[in-house]
């Protein structure tokens, strides 16, 4: 199951188009032969394929110390976020690789703008950053919340119809620094239908092993569905760009959207062509006296 990627980028300039995207999505028509059970086992060989590839590239990518990757991800409650970190990344050097997950802002945060805690977040050359829910927050949750900006004592000039246009400008003006300091960014959302959102909910609440994963706030957030799915529309249609595209992952197979993800990634890095550090004459000459000393030794 090879992952369109052309087919989930959304296009700078152009809309997400998300009422329109499958969120059951299996691999298009050239799959459309296989049983469910077939392609899944073909998004799981493709996963540990990817996987493997980039554990070898995040290796590549420390040694050379020259680029840092930042990979978010967005989605609805119970879209698998959590769920995707882990399998895609579980075969990397957790060395390098760092997570952050961003939930209510504290009373310091609260007190600056709203990308000081992500830019304080942002990988250092050589590392992978992942950001479970990130900046855009500010312009999801907080924009079908709007009286949560009281919390950030803005001035009332700073608050009219503009602020959310203008916070797309600040993110990716953002982005556009991260990226020409060297910080490679890649962008999902996991693309989730409100029916596999009740499948899930209801799943954890009937296993006693995972329902400590359920908040009975993401019933109430359920409810803002739509809300959240324009300000998604409109965020993703806003800050798509050229050097920090938005995927659209179809979410509802979370085997698909694993596969994709690692796929994408895979060849985000690869792209960046890398080289392995060049040892220079004279470290080369002390290391071939430092083995034949160890050969010597015994």
């Amino acid at each position: 199951m090879q992952p369109m990627r052309e087919q989930l980028v959304v296009e700078p300039g152009t809309p997400a188009g998300l009422a329109a995207r499958d969120p059951g999505w299996m691999g298009g028509t050239e799959y459309a032969k296989l049983s469910k059970r077939e392609l899944k086992a073909e998004a799981k060989a493709l996963l540990a394929a990817r996987t493997e590839k980039l554990a070898e590239l995040q290796e590549l990518l420390w040694a050379s110390d020259t680029y840092a990757l930042l990979v978010v991800f967005q989605g609805m409650d119970g879209a698998g976020k959590d769920s995707a970190i882990k399998h895609v990344m579980s075969g990397v050097n957790p060395q390098g690789v760092q997570v952050t997950s961003f939930k209510q802002p504290s009373p310091e945060e609260l007190d600056h703008d709203f990308l000081w805690r992500v830019s304080k977040a942002a990988p250092e050359r050589g590392r992978i950053g992942i950001f479970n829910r990130s900046h855009y927050e500010e312009v999801l949750a907080v924009r079908v919340h709007p009286e949560w900006l009281d919390r950030q004592r803005l001035p009332a000039a700073k608050r009219g119809p503009h602020i959310w246009e203008e916070r797309y400008e600040d993110i990716n003006a953002f982005e556009r620094h991260l990226d020409r300091s060297g910080t490679t960014i890649v962008k999902f959302f996991l693309h989730l239908s409100k029916e596999e959102q009740k499948k899930r909910f209801l799943a954890r609440l009937a296993e006693p092993n995972k329902e400590w994963k359920f908040d009975a706030a993401d019933v109430a957030e359920r409810a803002h569905w739509d809300e959240y799915m324009a300000a998604y529309e409109d965020a993703l249609s806003a800050t798509s760009t050229a050097w920090a595209p938005w995927y659209v992952i179809p979410a509802d197979h979370k085997w698909v959207a694993h596969a994709v993800v690692a796929s994408i990634l895979v060849e985000t890095i690869d792209a960046l062509g890398h080289d392995w550090p060049q040892v220079s004459e004279e470290e080369r000459k002390a290391n071939a006296e430092a083995r034949r000393l160890l050969e010597q030794e015994g």
